[in-house]
């Protein structure tokens, strides 16, 4: 699997988004378009990341333009998976 689908398919879990998980490509918006993704959801989301990925992100490894779009998230994680 690539990890854009994986990353989205983790998204969709974690945010229930049922059906709409498949229309998220990689120039999706999230913060601040998903409804469902605020503060809670983003610690929910980066913990079953790392579980998923097998990764641990350093607090300042996140920010808000971590979320913005699903490709900044996506690229983020072939980064910290480059770095293993």
């Amino acid at each position: 699997m690539n990890v854009e689908v994986e990353v989205r398919d983790v998204l969709g879990k974690v945010l229930q988004l049922g059906d709409r998980t498949q229309t998220l490509h990689s120039d999706s918006r999230l913060l601040g378009a998903l409804p469902e993704l605020d503060s809670m959801a983003v610690v929910a989301v980066i913990t079953q990341l790392e579980e998923h990925f097998g990764v641990v992100f350093d607090d300042d490894e996140i920010s808000a333009n971590t979320f913005t779009t699903l490709g900044n998230l996506v690229e983020l994680i072939r980064s910290k998976q480059q770095q293993s």
